[in-house]
């Protein structure tokens, strides 16, 4: 049925689409997308993958998972034995890296990780030197990982992620519509999801379509957003 009006909208959820092959290759994430699909041959046990929110990181961090078997952890919650943590795995991957947390533990995870053969993948916003991290031989640790750096995405790659959001949810959206919104939105990979949400909730609750006109007073009302 469809919404009138005013009408209230249950937010159903979506499907996100995180396979590799789902994975949108542009200039600005070649050399991350080249790392993961480089494993398991890194020149290291370790790998940092940053980027700024909504970047890509947590697909591609999802893509190494599903081929590493990788136990997912999050930086604040690394506490207790390293093998504990695992429970089995030979892998970890760390996300939200750059905040704070139990630096003892992390050290005894990375060591216990690196000295089984395993690997870790680190998740952040930022570069590990900018990790606050006060233990000296994990900072040293850290800071001798490679990088993978996402960076801010062009306008064909802006598009595209947009494209991508609106599919995830199942909603139709018109090259024109797209053309519109690219160079008026922030240029944040953040900045495109919540265009996307937003969109879409006001399309259900409106019972329309998405135009040009919609996404004009959408974009007013979520300007900044990101």
């Amino acid at each position: 049925m469809t919404p009138r009006r005013g009408q209230l909208v249950l937010d159903l959820g979506h499907r996100q689409a995180l396979g590799r092959e789902d994975f949108l290759v542009a200039p600005c994430n070649g050399e991350a997308v080249a790392w993961i699909d480089r494993w398991p041959g890194w020149p290291g046990p370790a790998l940092a993958l940053s980027g700024p929110a909504g970047c890509g990181k947590t697909h591609l961090a999802h893509v190494w998972q599903a081929a590493s078997g990788a136990r997912r952890l999050s930086r604040a919650g690394i506490a207790g034995e390293a093998g504990t943590l695992l429970d089995g795995a030979a892998h970890a991957l760390v996300e939200d890296a750059d905040a704070p947390g139990d630096d003892a533990a992390l050290f005894h995870l990375y060591n216990h990780v690196a000295g089984a053969g395993g690997t870790l993948l680190f998740c952040a916003a930022t570069a590990p030197s900018r990790w606050p991290v006060a233990l000296a031989d994990l900072a040293s640790r850290l800071r001798a990982m490679p990088v993978a750096a996402i960076g801010a995405p062009d306008d064909a790659l802006l598009e595209a992620v947009l494209a991508k959001h609106f599919a995830d949810r199942q909603l139709r959206i018109g090259g024109d519509v797209l053309r519109y919104l690219v160079p008026r939105m922030e240029r944040s990979f953040a900045a495109a999801r919540i265009l996307a949400e937003a969109l879409d909730r006001a399309a259900l609750a409106e019972g329309r379509t998405v135009t040009v006109p919609l996404a004009r007073r959408v974009l007013g009302e979520n300007a900044g957003a990101g």
